[in-house]
């Protein structure tokens, strides 16, 4: 690992605004950069213009990110590294062998910042790392490691509210003389009431007894744009010397919005906030990708069209795949893609921190797990698994308990052996408490990395499976989609496809046997009548695109013979 500079990717509170002295000349070449893009690849000048053109035009439709596989962990729950049974990010570089086995290309962290609260959501220091994941250090060992291994990491990012125990709040508290006294909303004289966070929200009970009192940065503030803008180029460029091996690939912004809450006071966030942060860290590294959580939790159309994130959330999808309802489904897949501009894309996922477990939603029957499975990894986008979701852990929200532990059981402690004090895991909510004496995990379950990685019919190894498959067929990585009709209401059959390469997705929602007839207009002759092979089970099928399916049966039909990449 390389020398970092003490105060590493996130300086202190005072010198992020200060970071042009330390850099010199080189943060003079980024303000002058501005949003100018990148200079064309030499390979664009090559052949003909024609051939130029085409290989553009290419590169413009694809969607962004789709060449990668993310994996979400909560740090907290994920793996502990040290002993006290908080996950940590020493934990998370001791599983990186696991996730790239599994296929996983991209690692996106819950905020590792320093918070009050077990999820690290609303900061007491925007910099730093929790000291119960480790320090910076830490963090600069993880990313060097994920880097060592060609994977990417992203960072969740919230800094929309803080805690009361941040230091702007605490030096501008009635004092409206302090240098951070236009960095929080408030209201009245002497900055003697500061405005509610999400929400609403003023004061927040925890999991642990405590009530945390929570307010709004001014992100209209020029001070606090120049801040957010220099800490974002701290992390993906950490020593300032235009490498970027210690810095991160992306960031994910939670809770975003142009006119944030729609209370009308903090507007017009998208060009005045977010695109002056984006654009001065993408040329510093204009490889680095954007991933917007859409507050709204709709399609994202605006969000790409305006915000400048590369991706949003497949929301729609999650909620349509959930359903298990064909028509539901046929439609959530064709809005989406019209709704996502070139170039753009999608993160498609069955679930995450702030939803129901799919495993709780079909009730762990092992067949609709699968079917979650095979949508989440097959259809356009860019797959994103929850950490657990591999092995088909449960949990599921409730409203029960006046705080932030209504959460804990999606967040339950990632079971890597059949038991769970074994070491490693992170069962940081151990207690006295109804989140851990009705707690999902459960000793013996059958649910466990030890338990599954050995078992070919594990849900760990169909997942292991279907990312394999992904990664060597191009028209499953980054390949057209469409929704073909079938004479059987409750079957999805969905078309991938390259201009040379074809395969096609059947799933039979329903709990019964059915025999579907799918139309063959505009299919591949290869896929329509000629030998087919599953190549899920990989089996022969037969010929032809009448198919008989098992109750709750997913199959992909690909033409024997046929290239594979």
């Amino acid at each position: 690992m390389r020398q970092v500079q003490d105060d590493g990717p996130f300086p202190t509170e005072d010198t992020v605004l200060t970071r042009k002295k330390l850099a010199g000349k080189a943060w003079l070449l980024v303000g002058l950069l501005g949003l100018a893009a990148p200079a064309p690849r030499a390979e664009a000048q090559s052949g003909t213009e024609a051939q130029a053109q085409a290989r553009l035009a290419a590169a413009a439709a694809a969607w962004s990110g789709e060449g990668e596989v993310f994996y979400q962990i909560f740090v907290r729950s994920f793996r502990d590294g040290n002993g006290d049974r908080v996950g940590d990010l020493r934990g998370i570089q001791d599983e990186l062998g696991y996730l790239q086995e599994l296929g996983v290309i991209s690692l996106l962290l819950t905020p590792v910042n320093p918070s009050p609260f077990y999820h690290n959501y609303f900061a007491s220091s925007f910099e730093g790392v929790d000291p119960a994941y480790g320090d910076v250090r830490a963090l600069h060992a993880l990313i060097e490691a994920v880097h060592g291994r060609k994977m990417k990491i992203y960072l969740d990012e919230e800094v929309q509210y803080v805690a009361g125990n941040h230091p702007w709040w605490k030096e501008s508290a009635g004092r409206p003389d302090s240098k951070y006294s236009h960095y929080l909303l408030y209201h009245g004289p002497g900055n003697t009431e500061p405005e509610s966070a999400v929400f609403n929200l003023t004061l927040t009970p925890t999991w642990d007894g405590a009530k945390i009192p929570l307010t709004t940065v001014n992100m209209l503030e020029p001070a606090v744009k120049r801040y957010f803008q220099q800490l974002f180029l701290s992390l993906v460029d950490p020593n300032h010397d235009g490498r970027f091996d210690d810095g991160v690939d992306g960031f994910r912004l939670d809770h975003m919005m142009d006119d944030l809450d729609s209370k009308g006071i903090l507007k017009n966030l998208f060009a005045e906030f977010w695109a002056p942060i984006f654009a001065r860290a993408r040329a510093l590294n204009p490889r680095i990708r954007i991933i917007a959580e859409q507050a709204d939790w709709g399609f994202g159309d605006d969000f790409l069209a305006r915000s400048g994130a590369d991706m949003v959330f497949a929301f729609p999808l999650q909620r349509a795949i959930a359903s298990l309802d064909r028509k539901g489904l046929a439609d959530a897949i064709t809005a989406t893609v019209q709704k996502t501009p070139a170039g753009k894309g999608q993160l498609v996922f069955i679930e995450n921190h702030d939803v129901i477990r799919y495993a709780s939603v079909v009730g762990g029957d092992p067949r609709k797990e699968r079917i979650g499975a095979a949508l989440d990894v097959l259809l356009k986008g860019t797959p994103l698994i929850y950490y657990g979701q591999e092995l088909g852990m449960k949990g599921k929200r409730t409203d029960a308990w006046t705080s932030d532990a209504n959460d804990i059981p999606d967040r339950e402690a990632m079971p890597w052996t059949g038991k769970e004090e074994a070491a490693g895991s992170a069962i940081w909510y151990r207690g006295d408490g109804p989140w851990w004496s009705n707690r999902y995990n459960r000793d013996g379950d059958g649910i466990s990395v030890a338990q599954e990685k050995q078992d070919p019919k594990s849900l760990l190894s169909f997942y292991r499976r279907l990312l394999a498959l992904r990664r060597t067929h191009p028209e499953i990585r980054s390949g057209d989609e469409r929704v073909l009709d079938t004479d059987q209401q409750d079957v999805l059959a969905v078309l991938r496809s390259t201009p040379t390469r074809a395969s096609l997705l059947l799933v039979n929602l329903a709990d019964a046997p059915r025999t579907a007839v799918v139309d063959t207009s505009g299919i591949p002759a290869t896929l329509s009548g000629g030998p087919l092979l599953e190549l899920i089970a990989n089996t022969p099928a037969g010929a032809g695109l009448r198919v008989r399916l098992a109750p709750l049966q997913v199959e992909l039909l690909y033409p024997r013979g046929q290239r594979r990449r």
